[in-house]
């Protein structure tokens, strides 16, 4: 291998470690809200959104006070907030099992069928739902799903503190397949002032419809506005907290662009504000989302999101988001707005179908800008090779080792050209160290007279490197792929790999090592480092760059420590194609020659 691959090399490990810095926590820095050019915001949605922000505080302090409170009446003449905890209300469909309380008339528990929990996976008894499977909402905060506004005696009420009825008596309903349920809350005093939340659940599908009924409530919202909320986040489902926390995060998508606040660091609070149409908000951790899109982008008038990292006990870390849309309030005696609301994974497929950009939120990783490069290779070519293969390849193991060699099948005109390169760059290595013998004392001699070489043999010194340059966009998206991929989790290959999605832990540390803070060994990740070993043993022959056999498979090594294994075992696999590729290279009588090249000659010598 020649000085500029070495190089290339070299580079590639400084771009994933600089990628990684990226995707990593970031340090605490003063949090400021981003603000808009003031000539655009209207002064009055800008004082609502200003309320709407103590209001979610006021709320929170609230809360305990409530709890105290022994007269219902003290929050409101029409709003009375109780202690009781409500009856609970279950739903059932082919995807999820949701349990609703009258307290609130809101979600309390959200189990997904097809997902099992870290702590489960193999449990005998997969049918109990409760205890095996995913459950995303945050239920010692309370209930999500809920209305805030500010009374007109300039109370701030929040209807999770409100004691809704059922229409119908009953506690357990199924929907299945193309079948739909209706099952509406009602908050009020009588059949003209009321507040109800109409939910509508379909048999094979996550999204539930929501509608916000308002009965004889002009005079008793002030304001002019109020707010659909989602307030406490998404629940931990992951075993390893700080790698959900790096891919959490809240949006908005309005007007054909999506944007992102994301509290990386602990202690660290982020909040936005947004005013105009929204086509919807969203918060997810690594593989779950909540999305609630307005039926009508134009209903509503703006949204805010909030996001705050905290501190686990084992070096964990939790980021919570809350989100909320404001909608207008017109003062008329019956208003109603309607709402979609997404809870399930992070499925690509899933959230296309929707046909409102949703598909959006799965990241693929970006990179210094060149998203727009990178997105679509995973979007549109390998995301779908990958699904294609596993319609005829069950086990997800077997379609990576697939997946791999296509890959590397697809990129091997670049790789061949790159070797050839570099073989070329052997045969010349004699001839420059006769140079540097010969002019030892004279840099700039040995620079020019290397230069020449070059041009007599026809040799780009940077042949080696471009190839290699042209494959990132690849393996970026590779990158992302894996990473954020819901159809490698949980899923085993065999041995001890039990998950393509986390790492394959095959020995644990008392201690964590000095500066790189590893303290689980990972399988996958030694045996990517000894195939690096081997091909840089394969690559390198100038013996001034010998150390680099021993630095950067180490290097490699202690960085894909904590890496999927699915992502380790694509790249393992990589490493052992290409050794088998460079090795039929280097002993192929191919015909590389240094033979001088033929100059054409300039059209004035054509006169001579």
């Amino acid at each position: 291998m020649d000085k500029n691959t070495t190089i290339a090399f070299i580079l590639i490990g400084t771009i994933l470690v600089v990628w990684l810095y990226i995707n990593s926590p970031e340090p605490p820095v003063n949090p400021q809200t981003t603000k808009q050019d003031k000539s655009l915001v209207n002064k009055d949605y800008s004082k609502r959104i200003e309320e709407n922000k103590a209001l979610i505080e006021k709320n929170k302090s609230l809360k305990g006070d409530i709890v105290r409170s022994k007269n219902i009446n003290t929050y409101g003449k029409f709003f009375n907030y109780f202690n009781e905890k409500g009856e609970t209300i279950t739903i059932e469909n082919d995807l999820v099992k949701i349990v609703f309380s009258t307290k609130g008339g809101n979600i309390v528990r959200y189990y997904l069928k097809k997902f099992n929990n870290w702590y489960s996976i193999g449990a005998e008894d997969d049918r109990n739902i409760e205890k095996t499977k995913v459950q995303l909402i945050n239920y010692k905060k309370g209930g999500s799903l809920n209305l805030s506004f500010i009374s007109e005696d300039g109370k701030a009420i929040n209807t999770e503190n409100l004691l809704f009825r059922i229409e119908n008596r009953k506690t357990f309903y199924n929907v299945s397949g193309n079948d739909s349920l209706t099952v509406a809350f009602i908050y009020g005093e009588d059949q003209t002032h009321y507040i109800k939340k109409v939910y509508t659940f379909y048999g094979n599908k996550y999204n539930i419809k929501t509608s916000i009924k308002l009965g004889g409530m002009n005079g008793k919202i002030s304001n002019n506005a109020y707010n659909f909320v989602w307030d406490n986040g998404l629940r931990n489902v992951e075993y390893n907290s700080v790698d959900e926390s790096i891919s959490s995060d809240a949006s908005v998508y309005s007007g054909g662009e999506k944007t992102t606040i994301d509290a990386s660091s602990v202690g660290d609070v982020e909040d936005k504000e947004f005013n105009g149409s929204i086509n919807w908000v969203d918060i997810r951790n690594k593989y779950f989302a909540v999305i609630i899109i307005p039926e009508d982008p134009s209903s509503v008038e703006g949204a805010y999101l909030r996001g705050t990292s905290e501190a686990l006990p084992n070096d964990g870390i939790k980021e919570i988001y809350s989100a909320q849309i404001t909608v207008p309030f017109r003062n008329l005696d019956y208003e109603e707005i309607n709402f979609n609301v997404y809870i399930g994974p992070v499925d690509y497929d899933i959230l296309k179908a929707y046909n409102k950009e949703l598909q959006t939120i799965v990241d693929f990783g970006t990179f210094f800008g060149l998203e727009i490069i990178v997105r679509p290779i995973a979007e549109f070519i390998l995301l779908p090779l990958f699904n294609f293969l596993h319609i005829f390849i069950p086990n997800y193991g077997f379609v990576i080792v697939l997946f791999s060699i296509i890959i590397k099948l697809v990129l091997y005109p670049l790789t061949k050209q790159s070797f050839k390169s570099m073989k070329k760059m052997q045969l010349l290595q004699p001839k420059i160290t006769e140079l540097k013998e010969k002019y030892a004392d004279d840099k700039q001699k040995i620079s020019k007279e290397t230069m020449k070489l070059y041009s007599t043999y026809g040799i780009n010194p940077a042949g080696g490197c471009l190839p290699l340059l042209l494959q990132m966009p690849i393996f970026i998206a590779l990158w992302g792929l894996f990473k954020s991929a819901i159809e490698l989790r949980q899923q085993p290959f065999f041995g001890w790999i039990t998950d393509l999605s986390s790492p394959d832990i095959i020995y644990t540390l008392s201690f964590k090592l000095p500066l790189v803070g590893i303290s689980e060994i990972s399988g996958l990740a030694i045996l990517m480092g000894v195939t690096t070993f081997f091909q840089q043993k394969m690559s390198i022959k100038d013996p001034n760059q010998k150390a680099l056999i021993y630095i950067m498979p180490v290097f490699l090594t202690l960085m894909f420590m904590s890496f999927p294994s699915g992502l380790n075992l694509y790249y393992f696999l990589f490493n052992v194609l290409s050794i088998g590729q460079q090795y039929i290279i280097n002993h192929k009588q191919d015909g590389t020659e240094l033979v001088p090249v033929k100059k054409s000659k300039r059209k004035s010598d054509s006169f001579t």
